[in-house]
């Protein structure tokens, strides 16, 4: 007889597509590079801010910081997604 478990995904690996993509999606457009690729440099799961209404308390989100290369040009961004929520939000980490 075995023992069952519940599993569950850590928020970072279970958004990590949609962070990806969202990223890439808006530095092709900025960069004007619809060939610009990245990758994921750092993610972690961070809690609600401080004194966070009552429609943001208790839900996590993942943070990821994404490198995006093309066209002679290479940005960053950090991208925040909550939990349950069906988008993403980006910032700009910076360009080269």
């Amino acid at each position: 007889m075995g023992v069952t478990g519940c599993t569950t995904v850590p928020l970072t690996t279970a958004k990590e597509p949609m962070a990806l993509d969202f990223a890439l999606k808006r530095a092709r457009f900025e960069m004007n590079c619809p060939d610009a690729t990245g990758s994921v440099l750092s993610k972690e799961t961070i809690e609600p801010p401080r004194g966070a209404g009552p429609r943001l308390q208790g839900v996590e989100r993942a943070q990821f910081t994404v490198g995006v290369s093309g066209c002679g040009k290479r940005e960053t961004l950090a991208v925040i997604c909550a939990d349950g929520a069906d988008g993403c939000f980006a910032a700009d980490g910076g360009s080269r």
